[in-house]
């Protein structure tokens, strides 16, 4: 990791940079796999399966059978952890209904909002070497509690036409039968525009690598309704002399473990923590896994050491991290001062693993600093809000004059007319 120390706020921004991610190298390659599915439905899937998975599949729905194999091969102990995780995220996420309230605005007129749910959504859940089914718990929990009539998942196939057992499986428990065999940018398109065998979805959620990330945002562009714009996992952590070395080099190594384009941030206004950080990344990295990948990701990566607290809390705002640990003695203090992040981490011993996983909260984050505008997936991801308002003649009659006397403001006397012919009956 790259270390900085004292930088003045001109420089911010130079350090606060995130890996380049070059969308416009992906675009057009990206363009014309949309193209082709739209196009040519199943066989152009079907033949980017086989082109970017290694194998051709003849049906690409996941079978009741597959479902049935999955349950035998996940673990009990696995088992138990999804349904402890998915109870809490439950918990979490049906306290974010709101009910329904209706507003007399002035005697005689009465307005309220009703969520209703979207009815079709998409969801993208990755595969290959850390198969996320998680995402699956963060995205079908929300989805089901908010009424989706029709949930649509595909996940890229194994060289042997497989899907994860732990994602068929978590699929299965929540109630999710259509599931289909695709992956990248074939896959969004499939969701976004339909094909012979794959229903046309309304809204597309999930995280993917560059192709699918190019995807949704080109889609985004006609129209198509997605979760968020989405990039490379990042997480920051401010840390002070009361954080653990050891506590914070596992945080770091956690996401850095994401992928090659990931970032992690460490601010401190403590300069030992440095090297005893430094010390604890090298001791960790061994143990690791995905070593590799996590040393490409923290090359990307920056310590930054920082004159005060208040410094420190304002860099992270600025950076507006996908992921914000407070590792330090006044977290809970701290926790008002910050205004941009995905999601929040107070204390030694709320880990960013625990909230990837199992607290309850969502892990479908803005990342890339679009936690400045937008926020993390929840229930009301899931609906759209329809208000209503109901007038008898009395309540018309209060609010005629101004209706009129804004219309015809406006020069719009058809408007005006709207009101008059009523109230003149």
């Amino acid at each position: 990791m790259q270390i900085i120390k004292y930088p003045e706020r001109k420089e911010w921004e130079f350090i606060l940079k995130r890996p380049h991610l070059d969308l416009l190298f992906f675009k057009e390659s990206v363009k014309n796999i949309l193209q082709e599915v739209k196009t040519n439905g199943d066989n152009a899937i079907k033949q980017f399966t086989q082109n970017f998975d290694g194998i051709f599949l003849e049906d690409l729905r996941v079978t009741e059978e597959e479902m049935k194999n999955a349950e035998t091969v996940v673990s009990i102990e696995l088992k138990k952890a999804i349904k402890q995780a998915a109870d809490n995220i439950a918990l979490f996420h049906e306290k974010q209904i709101t009910r329904e309230e209706i507003v007399e605005t002035m005697p005689g007129i009465q307005c309220w909002r009703r969520s209703v749910a979207i009815e079709k959504v998409g969801f993208y859940i990755p595969g290959g070497t850390a198969p996320l089914f998680s995402t699956l718990l963060m995205l079908g929990i929300p989805a089901k509690l908010a009424g989706c009539k029709e949930i649509v998942v595909c996940s890229p196939p194994n060289p042997q036409g497989k899907i994860d057992p732990a994602i068929l499986y978590t699929a299965s428990f929540l109630g999710i039968k259509t599931i289909y065999k695709i992956g990248g940018a074939q896959a969004i398109g499939a969701m976004a525009y339909g094909a012979e065998t794959i229903p046309q979805v309304n809204k597309i959620f999930g995280p993917g690598n560059n192709y699918v990330t190019t995807a949704k945002q080109l889609l985004q562009l006609e129209g198509i309704a997605i979760d968020m714009p989405a990039g490379p996992s990042e997480l920051a952590i401010y840390a002070d002399e009361t954080s653990n070395p050891r506590f914070i080099a596992a945080d770091l190594l956690s996401q850095a473990e994401h992928g090659i384009d990931s970032q992690v941030l460490l601010v401190t206004t403590h300069p030992i923590l440095i090297d005893a950080v430094s010390t604890e990344l090298d001791k960790q990295l061994i143990e690791m896994s995905r070593k590799e990948i996590a040393i490409r990701g923290l090359e990307n990566s920056k310590i930054v050491l920082v004159r005060s607290e208040k410094e420190a809390i304002e860099l992270l705002n600025e950076y507006a991290p996908e992921h914000l640990m407070l590792a330090c003695a006044n977290a809970d203090d701290l926790a008002g001062q910050v205004i941009n992040a995905g999601s929040v981490f107070l204390g030694h011993y709320s880990p960013e693993a625990a909230g990837d996983y199992a607290t309850g909260t969502n892990h479908t984050l803005p990342t890339n600093g679009f936690a400045k505008t937008y926020s993390g997936v929840s229930i009301d991801s899931f609906v759209k809000k329809i208000s209503f308002q109901k007038l008898d003649p009395v309540g018309l009659k209060n609010i005629s004059k101004t209706v009129i006397t804004m219309a015809e403001a406006e020069g719009l006397n058809a408007h005006a007319n709207a009101i008059k012919i009523r109230v003149n009956v």
